[in-house]
C-alpha cells in the first residue's frame, strides 16, 4: 500500500475545532493557542466555521507527544522552525503520521443508551457488564451518548447476543483475544522499532525518512492480512477439533436402534 494512499484516506477526515480538540485529546483553548504560535496551520473557512483536516490532527498529536516528553511550546516552535528551514518537516510529519494514525478504516460511531438496549437487551447491560465494556474501550462515554471506536465488534456482539450467546462470555473472549493480539502486534511493530533504533534517537538522514514512512504504510495491510490468515487457520482447526466431535455425538444418537456402530 503506497504511503500516499493511506495519507489521503486520513486527510479526508474533517473536524470542527471542538471535534479536533476532542480527537486530539486536548482543549479548544490549546488548539487556538497552538494556531496562534504557528504550530498549527489555520483551518479552511466555510462561512463562519473553520474546518480542520487529518493533517491538523496529526500535527496536534505530534505537539502533544512532544509536550509529554518535556518539550515546551517554545522548544517545539524552535524545532518546527528549524525543520522547516531544512525542508524536512513534512517528511517527519509523514513518518509520524504513518506510525500514529489509525490502523483501521473503521469510523467511530455514537450510540444512545436506548439504541444499545435495543441491540443487546435490557438484561445485557447490568452495571458490572457495562463496567467491563468501558474498561475494554468498546464504548466510551461521550456526553449523554457513547462512542464506539470500533463499532463492528458491537454489531457482531449484538447478533451473537440475539442468537443466545451471553454478553459476558463474549467480553471474556475479547479480553483473552486482546491480550494475545497485543502481544503479536508488539512483535510486529518491534521490527520497525529496530530500524529506528539504528539512529540512536537522532533524526534519520533526509533520504531515509520517506523510506521508513513508506515501509510502515506497507506493513499495515500486510500485518492485517497475516493476522486474519492465522486467525482463520486457528478457527478452522478448533472448529474441526471441538465442533466436529459434538456433531459426531449428535449423529451417533440419531442412529436407528440396533444399527451397528462404525468400526
Amino acid at each position: 500500500m503506497p504511503a500516499n494512499d493511506g495519507a489521503a484516506d486520513i486527510n479526508a477526515a474533517e473536524y470542527t475545532i471542538d471535534e479536533l480538540a476532542r480527537a486530539g485529546g486536548t482543549t479548544v483553548r490549546n488548539v487556538r493557542a497552538y494556531q496562534d504560535r504557528g504550530l498549527l496551520n489555520p483551518p479552511e473557512r466555510r462561512g463562519r466555521v473553520g474546518i480542520y483536516t487529518g493533517e491538523h490532527l496529526r500535527r496536534l498529536q505530534l505537539v502533544n507527544q512532544l509536550l509529554s516528553r518535556g518539550y515546551t511550546i517554545a522548544n517545539i516552535q524552535e524545532l518546527f522552525d528549524g525543520l522547516e528551514k531544512g525542508q524536512q518537516l513534512q517528511d517527519i510529519i509523514g513518518l509520524e503520521r504513518a506510525i500514529s494514525s489509525p490502523w483501521s478504516s473503521e469510523t467511530p460511531r455514537l450510540f444512545t443508551m436506548p439504541e444499545l438496549l435495543r441491540m443487546f437487551g435490557i438484561a445485557a447491560f447490568a452495571p458490572s457488564t457495562l463496567s467491563r465494556v468501558f474498561k475494554l474501550g468498546l464504548l466510551v462515554p461521550d456526553g449523554i451518548r457513547f462512542r464506539a471506536p470500533n463499532p463492528k465488534i458491537l454489531y457482531a456482539g449484538a447478533e451473537l447476543t440475539k442468537a443466545g450467546m451471553p454478553l459476558d462470555d463474549m467480553l471474556l473472549l475479547v479480553e483473552h483475544l486482546r491480550a494475545n493480539v497485543e502481544r503479536v502486534a508488539d512483535e510486529m511493530v518491534q521490527m520497525i522499532v529496530r530500524l529506528l533504533d539504528r539512529y540512536d534517537g537522532r533524526l534519520p538522514p533526509p533520504e531515509d525518512v520517506p523510506k521508513l514512512a513508506d515501509l510502515i504504510w506497507r506493513l499495515r495491510p500486510l500485518a492485517n492480512m497475516a493476522v486474519d490468515s492465522e486467525v482463520s487457520r486457528a478457527l478452522e482447526h478448533s472448529a474441526n477439533k471441538f465442533l466436529g466431535d459434538r456433531v459426531a455425538q449428535i449423529l451417533e444418537h440419531m442412529r436407528p436402534d440396533g444399527a451397528p456402530k462404525a468400526p
